[in-house]
């Protein structure tokens, strides 16, 4: 049996798991530059607010029956996720753990007999929300596709299911598929939706009940085919299956103001690629692409378009490599390649592709071979940057002030990971 256990409104969660009169209270998170809301709690679902709403569309409910609002803090989430993926994996075999987002997890309970399924899972949950303070839904299932189910009903109904969901029988397969509307389906995109109830099908049992050559012909083949199998209770997404086919690093984030000025760029390009090479190292893999895109706007403040002819632009490296230093330098060269002056500029990116292991890195023949010592200063620079936060030790092309960082005026303190702002009690 496969399970999923799913952190409930994430980053609500940890912002109350601070402010505890904050529970029982209504709470959104804001996206990057406080521009659309992106977690809300079950009060805030209450009344009326969704999610992806901007921000100032939702201001009059906010201020009406005082939201508590937050700016996203992520150095605040990403460590209390750790917490929780750290807290899961005490309880199982280590190869028994997919992390598969900043709140999701697999797990692979088939060592578990059927019967104590359901207690297992509210170990795992009570530990969790003891060591942690996160509350979590658990979805269990014969594959992955029917935790996903399962867990969507869990948290739809956490009065009734206590948070636990366990499909383990045909009869509460069925009942589950037909109370799950196609367009929730794990895998099933928003076109794929409307084209499915175009033709009558609403509901996931309806679609497990399609004939495999419709599947394949209607539903991207392959991919289509292992989606009915996994309704079937078939198992064809293996464990640890997303995190093998991993092909790039991507880091990206909308500038806090106007920028006009191709030195902005580069620091901004120059800050994510140290970024995207401290996850390449953490990975230990190493990157021989790089992709760097701009995003300008038009008159009136819309957004131009994101990938064109002269928006991105990218390079095959000698070599592939983790190290920051030779990853900036060619990027540089890419923003000067890409700035034109009189543009304003909205975002930036960086894309690092072509992954492969950095021990079976293929040398250039043409190159000396690189020394050891390049890979333990970057080492070194991770852990002095991770035990003293903030980037204390960074590249001088990633600047100091950094105006163009994106607005967090909303923003928590950053409350496990900063000395200065741990919660104080009086």
């Amino acid at each position: 049996m496969k399970a999923i256990i799913d952190c409930n409104n994430f980053y609500c969660s940890c912002e109350r798991l601070f402010r505890p009169e904050l529970k029982h209270k209504p709470v959104v998170v804001l996206s990057n530059n406080d521009g659309c809301i992106i977690s809300i709690s079950d009060e805030a679902k209450n009344l009326g607010i969704k999610m992806a709403t901007p921000f100032f569309l939702a201001k009059k409910i906010i201020e009406e029956h005082q939201v508590a609002t937050f700016s996203s803090n992520y150095t605040l989430y990403g460590d209390l996720s750790r917490r929780v993926m750290d807290t899961v994996r005490t309880m199982l075999p280590e190869d028994c753990v997919e992390v598969y987002s900043v709140d999701e997890a697999f797990l692979d309970l088939s060592h578990i007999p059927h019967e104590q399924l359901t207690a297992a899972a509210f170990n795992i949950l009570k530990r969790v929300e003891l060591w942690t303070g996160i509350s979590v839904s658990i979805g269990i299932a014969p594959t992955k596709t029917l935790a996903k189910v399962a867990n969507h009903i869990a948290k739809k109904n956490k009065k009734d299911t206590e948070c636990i969901k366990v499909l383990d029988t045909i009869e509460k397969i069925t009942d589950a598929l037909q109370e799950t509307p196609v367009g929730e389906i794990w895998g099933v995109g928003s076109r794929s939706a409307l084209k499915l109830h175009e033709i009558g099908i609403t509901d996931a049992w309806q679609l497990k009940q399609m004939s495999e050559e419709w599947v394949r012909k209607n539903l991207g083949g392959v991919v289509g085919m292992r989606l009915i199998k996994e309704l079937r209770g078939v198992p064809a997404i293996a464990l640890d299956e997303q995190l093998k086919s991993k092909k790039m690093i991507t880091t990206t984030r909308m500038f806090g103001c106007k920028v006009t000025e191709i030195k902005d760029v580069q620091e901004a390009v120059a800050t994510y690629i140290s970024r995207a090479a401290e996850k390449l190292r953490r990975q230990r893999s190493a990157a021989k692409m790089i992709t760097v895109y701009v995003v300008p706007k038009e008159e009136g403040g819309h957004v131009k378009y994101r990938h064109g002819t002269t928006e991105s632009a990218y390079i095959i490296l000698p070599a592939a490599t983790s190290d920051t230093a030779l990853l900036i330098k060619p990027a540089m060269s890419l923003v000067e390649k890409l700035f034109k002056k009189g543009n304003i500029y909205k975002k930036a990116g960086v894309i690092l592709s072509g992954l492969e292991p950095d021990k079976s890195i293929q040398a250039n023949l043409f190159v000396a071979p690189s020394k050891n010592e390049r890979r333990y200063l970057m080492n070194t620079l991770d852990n002095i940057n991770f035990s003293m936060r903030d980037d204390i030790v960074k590249f001088a092309s990633s600047g100091t002030k950094k105006d163009w960082k994106m607005r967090q005026e909303l923003r928590s303190d950053r409350y496990t990971t900063r000395w200065k702002e741990l919660k104080q009690i009086s």
